[in-house]
């Protein structure tokens, strides 16, 4: 990803006023709500500036969980779904990241929601890096991918009339991050 990464260790973190940590889940089986993380944290832990074999960790607090709607941030946190009070965070840790042809990446890590730790895969954007006004340097990302809910125990459902279910399994995992690299 750099011309100019070198064998040293380079930290970066992340910079929560330009990132969005969000997920999406079809509802009623007609529209999509989206949630969003406001507490979290993320360390990268990179050769240079080169991402190739990056090491990444991430928490989100489930108490900062946002939908737009405190009725449903609050069933969401309950034990129907996350269970917050008895498991307060989700965390990822990254096992691997493989460059494609096209410049972009395929993460793997595990996924920890109520103290169930499974494998997924992200698909990783590299965006480019720059330098902020200010001098510091930035990373940019995006990542996304899908996860089945029911597999970290998130099986709260209810049937429709209509047929189908009130909640989707599948969920989606859209994250715009930008990294700010220590000095």
């Amino acid at each position: 990803m750099s011309e100019q990464a070198t064998t040293s260790k380079t930290k970066w973190a992340i910079d929560k006023s330009h990132s969005h940590i969000q997920f999406k889940v079809r509802h009623l089986m007609i529209t999509t709500v989206t949630g969003s993380f406001n507490d979290y944290e993320a360390t990268v832990e990179t050769q240079g500036e080169d991402f190739g074999k990056a090491t990444i960790n991430f928490t989100a607090k489930l108490a900062s969980l946002n939908t737009g709607d405190t009725q449903r941030d609050v069933h969401l946190q309950s034990p129907d779904f996350f269970d917050a009070m008895n498991y307060p965070p989700i965390s990822f840790s990254s096992t691997g990241l493989k460059e494609d042809t096209h410049g972009n990446y395929l993460l793997n890590g595990n996924l920890s929601i109520r103290g169930e730790v499974k494998p997924i895969q992200l698909n990783v954007s590299f965006e480019g890096i720059a330098k902020d006004p200010w001098g510091n340097t930035k990373a940019g990302f995006v990542l996304e991918g899908k996860i089945s809910r029911q597999e970290w125990g998130l099986i709260w459902n209810a049937p429709l009339e209509s047929g189908g279910f009130l909640v989707a399994d599948e969920v989606k995992i859209a994250c715009e991050v930008q990294l700010l690299k220590h000095v």
